[in-house]
């Protein structure tokens, strides 16, 4: 069995390094083909990692924290945890790289370290939506704020490529968010789009998709630049977290709301896991030559699980590839 190695973030995220260590520790019990190296401060580390033969540590001694501005921090701290997990990946030492912390590092990273794929102007990451009737998978959410109509397209072919090859979709359906489904509607970004992926033969394109369409999961894949897909995601995430906290709050009102959470209990419990952003793995960064997957900055050992899984199916895969040769 050919071993595949996945360097860790172990320093970026809310919960580092101890739930990153556990998270490790927890896909390395459920998958035997992976071996991971956890980069960053090696005391902490070992302060809270429960020894395994499938986990090395790469001491470094800086961290790039959540507030920094991402291009500067990755140029200038070398020796970060978080890129020196991507330098992994480049010299082949690692074929992925996990990481739960500043976001705008992580796109950086991917672009001045590990290195950008031919053909692409810009990356993009991919989130999968725990929807309604299906998952949705939203690109972009945050690598690329301002965008070309080239940028979308670009994003839709190398989102049809990881639906149909990653997620096994076939025939994925695409849209375009708007904010309306009229032909009309757009800005010059999202019209200029518009033209160049329906002149795409080969894309499986259904017009627009409007705001208060993406809960019901009407498209395979959500093409929208990073800004609008970054909000629409924290929206999302504010209204389950804003849901279930009204719920408790009604409940510890009520004798008889407490009584009737007996009955309901499974039924809360099955919803909340249906929509937990954990059990989705993380975020994929689309064109850059390699894996490299971006975890919740929330993540605790489940979502980090979650995470290294992902990119584990990107390298068996060999999701890069498959987006170069395709583009």
């Amino acid at each position: 069995m050919s071993k595949i190695t996945i360097a860790i973030d172990a320093m970026g995220g809310d919960h580092a390094p101890a739930e990153i260590c556990k998270g490790a520790v927890l896909a390395c019990k459920e998958f035997e083909d992976i071996e991971i190296i956890l980069t960053g401060d090696e005391d902490k580390i070992k302060a809270c990692l429960e020894p395994h033969p499938r986990i090395k540590i790469q001491h470094t001694t800086e961290i790039i924290t959540m507030d920094e501005h991402p291009a500067n921090a990755i140029r200038k701290k070398k020796d970060s945890s978080m890129r020196i997990a991507m330098e992994m990946v480049r010299s082949g030492e690692a074929q992925g790289c996990v990481s739960a912390g500043n976001t705008g590092a992580i796109v950086a990273g991917g672009v001045l370290v590990v290195g950008r794929l031919k053909g692409i102007d810009r990356p993009a990451l991919g989130v999968s939506l725990p929807t309604i009737e299906r998952p949705s998978f939203m690109i972009d959410v945050g690598a690329t704020v301002r965008c070309k109509p080239e940028n979308l397209l670009q994003f839709a072919l190398m989102a049809n490529i990881y639906a149909e090859k990653i997620l096994k979709i076939k025939n994925p359906e695409i849209k375009l968010l708007s904010n309306g489904t009229e032909e009309i509607k757009g800005d010059e970004t999202v019209l200029g789009a518009k033209s160049l992926i329906e002149a795409r033969k080969n894309l499986n394109f259904q017009g627009y998709l409007e705001g208060n369409e993406i809960v019901w999961g009407h498209s395979d894949i959500i093409v929208c630049d990073g800004f609008n897909g970054n909000v629409a995601l924290k929206f999302g995430e504010g209204i389950m977290q804003g849901l279930k906290s009204l719920l408790f709050d009604e409940i510890k009102k009520s004798f008889m709301a407490k009584f009737g959470l007996l009955f309901l209990a499974p039924v809360v419990k099955k919803l909340w896991t249906r929509f937990n952003y954990e059990k989705y793995g993380g975020t994929p960064l689309l064109g850059v030559k390699g894996s490299v997957i971006k975890a919740h900055g929330r993540s605790k050992a489940p979502a980090i699980l979650s995470a290294i899984s992902a990119a584990r199916t990107f390298i068996e895969e060999d999701g890069a590839s498959l987006i170069s040769s395709e583009i």
